[in-house]
């Protein structure tokens, strides 16, 4: 696991200054504090940060090729490198290390542009072919590891993290309006885009060729639904062992390794299997709340009992002032989920015991986990009532409903039923993941910023995957959409960068390629069979878990952030949205943030993801003029 950045240039004589590099990579340090290593060349500049996993003693990179034509940088893991390995040694690759940065190179060189379409693993990497003079990069088909890059015509320059990125001073940080507003629409910015004009992020399944100043984009994987015909015994039958191969496979490793367990199904799964695989102790790691309807942790200890791991626990009591804008730093843009603080609290435990963790992320977008694909549901039948009577009396009447403290209850589920229903159909279950809508905008937004965004629609990302996902079902759609956008660009960001945070390498079974294309395959039905979601899932480890665990609600991974802000947050809330402080940024209307605020202090609504999304922006606005 490492943090990988660069650059190249177009004309090749070029210098690269060693002193940009290395300020690249310093920015990037807590990605791999075991070592550093950089590549130079006229033109060509290439650096990596080294957490060590594998091949402790021999794995530094740059990693070169047999006559040194070719070099490259890499950040993650790949878990078929010894098949692949044994492979290419047959076609006559020499090998000088054990480790699976070296299997890339050797695949770029037998198979050129294709090899991505040859790894099992998460993956981000940059090659340098001399020969061809080109800058060969991909990232994995899932997008579990990150990579940013800026091309202006002279350069094209690479980062794990927008912070390596502008290290080089001279790159715009001009703010793309659109990303904004997508932001504060869905709390993450999706797809390509980032919140810098011109930095884009290079997407999951491509790769990138840069030669001679050309940029050429391209897929190498897609994803599809295929109905099987497969019983139900046979489908749960290969689910257990595709992902008991998913998860064997994610237990190489070097250094000691645990998983993180919150007593959710998904993550109870995968301390399961890796109880039956692994040949250590198994480690689990657990997050805690004093208030009660948060806290999971009795699911937790329960499976933990239930397997003999080792167990570690902690409650969540940290300094959430200092730790918000510390959070803020390492997301580099804004980012409005909350589970960042216990997914960061959580991987600062786990560091102290090992290097290594497994993640039960993914299960939700794979196996229809979400309330949102319920709610869909339910809205088809909401739908058939009588619009006076939904837009005249049930809609106000959810409306005057106070909201509650508690994490979810039945007010509180109502109330967010009704604002979503508001939205347009053809956004099907995307219409419970919004958390600012146009007429809210209308009143927020500063009239310059509504200008600026124009006749955009930040819907358009989401209807675009829609219509790209090929399948006349409904759930594959939505499921589709949620695998390109939420997965990629809110679930796998929080937890790469909260656990990079603290030099920790973060492995996810369930999205093993292998595993999400047998997903695909697995009829609706047998995913969301009426109103129980995962049923297959469900059925599946049904022998493996105890009973509690797989009939217990879905809960997720959430803190009292709107209690917090009546209290612990109020102060930083005040300032970081003071009339002066919004005037700074000039984006939004303070008359109608103060509003919110006095809204949200005096319990009349819950506003927490509007303000904690303006909070986060303004904070980062902070930290970015103050860097700049």
């Amino acid at each position: 696991m490492c943090g990988i950045c660069g650059w190249v240039c177009r004309e090749r004589q070029q210098p690269i200054d060693m002193e940009i590099l290395k300020r690249m990579n310093g920015a990037i340090h807590h990605r791999g504090p075991d070592d550093e290593g950089y590549f130079r060349a006229p033109g060509v500049g290439l650096a990596m940060r080294r957490l060590s996993i594998i091949d402790l003693f021999s794995g530094a990179q740059p990693i070169y090729n047999e006559d040194r034509s070719a070099a490259i940088v890499f950040n993650g893991e790949i878990y078929n490198h010894r098949e692949l390995r044994q492979e290419l040694q047959a076609r006559g690759h020499r090998y000088t290390t054990r480790t699976d940065t070296e299997t890339i190179l050797h695949a770029y060189e037998e198979w050129g542009e294709a090899c991505p379409g040859k790894l099992n693993g998460m993956f981000a990497f940059a090659v340098w072919d001399s020969r061809q003079e080109k800058l060969f990069m991909a990232r994995d088909r899932l997008g579990i590891k990150p990579l940013y890059f800026y091309a202006d015509g002279e350069r094209l320059v690479f980062a794990s993290e927008l912070k390596s990125i502008l290290r080089q001073r001279d790159i715009p940080r001009i703010v793309d309006r659109k990303s904004l507003d997508t932001f504060l629409t869905f709390e993450y910015i999706p797809r390509s885009y980032s919140i810098f004009q011109d930095i884009s992020k290079l997407l999951p399944a491509h790769y990138l060729v840069y030669q001679r100043g050309k940029l050429s984009i391209r897929p190498y994987w897609r994803l599809s639904y295929q109905a099987s015909s497969d019983s139900e015994d046979e489908l749960a039958e290969r689910f257990v062992t595709l992902l008991r191969d998913a998860v064997k496979i994610r237990l190489m490793s070097d250094v000691p390794l645990g998983a993180f367990l919150s007593g959710g199904l998904d993550s109870s799964s995968i301390v399961a299997l890796m109880s039956q695989t692994s040949e250590r102790d198994v480690k689990t790691f657990s997050i805690g709340f004093e208030d009660k309807t948060y806290n999971e942790l009795p699911y937790a200890r329960r499976i933990a009992e239930c397997f003999g791991t080792e167990h570690h626990e902690e409650f969540i009591k940290p300094n959430i002032v200092d730790l918000s804008e510390k959070l803020i730093r390492h997301l580099d843009e804004p980012f409005g989920d909350f589970s960042i603080f216990p997914t960061f609290l959580v991987s600062e435990m786990a560091r102290r015991f090992v290097t290594v963790v497994l993640s039960g992320d993914g299960g939700d977008e794979l196996f229809a986990g979400y309330d949102t694909y319920i709610a869909q549901r339910l809205a088809r039948s909401y739908a058939r009532l009588p619009r006076c009577l939904r837009q005249k009396f049930l809609a106000p009447l959810a409306d005057l409903l106070p909201p509650t403290e508690k994490k979810k209850g039945l007010i509180n589920r109502i109330k967010r039923f009704a604002e979503g229903a508001r939205l347009p159909e053809e956004l099907q279950h995307v219409r419970w993941m919004i958390f600012l809508q146009q007429a809210e905008k209308q009143r927020l937004y500063h009239p310059e910023f509504l200008q600026e965004l124009d006749d955009f629609d930040p819907y358009e990302v989401m209807l675009e995957q829609f219509a790209a996902c090929g399948s006349p079902d409904p759930l594959d759609q939505q499921q589709f959409v949620d695998i390109h956008t939420y997965l990629v660009d809110d679930i796998l960001v929080k937890v790469d960068r909260m656990s990079m945070a603290v030099s920790l390498e973060a492995r996810v079974p369930f999205l093993d390629y292998r595993f999400v294309e047998f997903a695909a395959t697995v009829p609706s039905g047998m995913r969301l069979r009426g109103n129980t979601s995962k049923y297959l899932l469900k059925r599946a480890m049904r022998d493996l878990l105890p009973a509690e665990i797989i009939h217990r609600g879905k809960e997720g991974f959430s803190i009292p952030i709107k209690n917090w802000m009546k209290n612990e947050l109020k102060p930083m809330m005040l300032d970081a949205l003071s009339p002066s402080s919004l005037s700074d940024s000039g984006f939004f209307n303070p008359d109608t943030v103060q509003q919110m605020i006095q809204d949200h202090l005096q319990g009349r609504e819950n506003h927490s993801h509007r303000l904690w999304a303006l909070m986060v922006f303004q904070l980062w606005w902070r930290q970015v003029s103050n860097d700049s």
